[in-house]
């Protein structure tokens, strides 16, 4: 499977980014980031400004790679993506799919479903993922920062 396959599947579309989409998302990331962080939150809020800082992250690499995703399973297509744009392996990949079932849960089926180490750990993968998305937009699409 590649990305090109998704395209011909109809998973996704040719995008063409821009250096003011990338920075738009990467500083929405940046600002989740923070937001995160803020301890009066609860948890189930908390990891969701996480996931959506990574998730924003990972947006970001399959549009400067020249794709976006299309709307059935969007988040799920954009996380695995990260496969193909900057080289996460499985388990990464897994463990953020984890994340993205666990927010969808905890915000509209079941209040107080998530733990502090699982908020910890969505945090880890978001800094962790925006770390990785600009050093690989440096190595590969320089002109979009």
């Amino acid at each position: 499977m590649s990305l090109t396959d998704w395209l011909a599947q109809g998973l996704l579309k040719r995008h063409s980014s821009s250096r003011e989409e990338i920075r738009e998302l990467l500083a929405l990331a940046d600002r989740d980031l923070q937001q995160c962080q803020v301890e009066d939150l609860t948890p189930d809020w908390r990891l969701a400004i996480a996931y959506n800082a990574a998730l924003q992250c990972a947006t970001s690499a399959l549009a400067a790679a020249g794709y976006r995703a299309e709307r059935t399973a969007h988040h799920y297509r954009v996380i695995h993506s990260l496969a193909f744009t900057i080289g996460w392996n499985g388990k990464e990949i897994s463990l953020f799919d984890y994340f993205r079932r666990k927010r969808h849960t905890a915000g509209y089926e079941r209040a107080d479903s998530v733990s502090a180490q699982e908020c910890t750990e969505m945090l880890r993968i978001a800094q962790r993922l925006r770390s990785e998305v600009e050093k690989w937009l440096r190595a590969n699409h320089p002109g979009l920062l």
